[in-house]
């Protein structure tokens, strides 16, 4: 569900770090810190800056008074081996509490082999571990006409990540979306990529799980 083109494609060690708008709550408690490496789907592609789920989900952990900076190296067009050829700089720089892993549909999308992408996941997720941080792997999915039997082999691929390494596995993050009886409603002209009015959905796919793996974070 991503785009397969990144412009001038590269592989910057930088992230958008995301300063948590000023509520005295969440003063209280040391602030925690997520990475989030995905592709188009987490960095706002087509979207006025700041209205992408990753931003709503600072904002709603401001809300929510849960002290936490998200820092979001996510880039269009990345692949799980882009991601995780940046990975290694990117826990060194930020040394995140939590790791989170949105990459995997350009790899479908290119029809690349999902052994190489199940590997490559793996590799992130006990990567981020080594790293002492807690992982999360949102599953991806592709437009139906790719075929269930591509579509069962990418849902596999992100189970056994999960279950090998220990990962937690998010298989929400479309839901509402991708699964509406007029999905159009949420997606850009491109068909691809959701709209701004699709983050908030997004967000609240998401944000539960991470607020109670933040939760059990030393």
């Amino acid at each position: 569900m991503v785009s397969l083109f990144c412009a001038g494609f590269c592989w910057p060690i930088w992230a958008n770090e995301i300063i948590p708008k000023v509520n005295d709550k969440t003063t209280q408690s040391p602030e925690k810190i997520v990475l989030i490496v995905g592709d188009s789907l987490s960095a706002e592609y087509g979207l006025t800056r700041g209205t992408g789920w990753v931003q709503l989900m600072s904002d709603q952990a401001v809300k929510e008074a849960v002290k936490v900076r998200m820092v979001n190296a996510s880039i269009s067009g990345d692949t799980s081996s882009g991601g995780l050829s940046r990975l290694p700089q990117l826990l060194k720089v930020h040394k995140p509490h939590l790791l989170i892993v949105e990459l995997g549909g350009n790899d479908a999308l290119r029809g690349l082999s999902m052994q190489m992408t199940q590997q490559n996941l793996s590799a992130m997720a006990n990567q981020g571990k080594k790293a002492s941080a807690k992982v999360m792997v949102i599953g991806m999915q592709i437009p139906p006409n790719y075929g269930a039997n591509y579509a069962q082999q990418i849902s596999q691929a992100y189970q056994t990540v999960s279950k090998e390494t220990g990962a937690e596995l998010n298989n929400q993050f479309l839901k509402g979306i991708a699964d509406e009886a007029d999905p159009l409603r949420w997606f850009q002209s491109d068909r691809i990529h959701p709209n701004e009015g699709a983050q908030s959905t997004m967000m609240k796919n998401i944000w539960p799980q991470l607020k109670k793996m933040l939760a059990d974070v030393k």
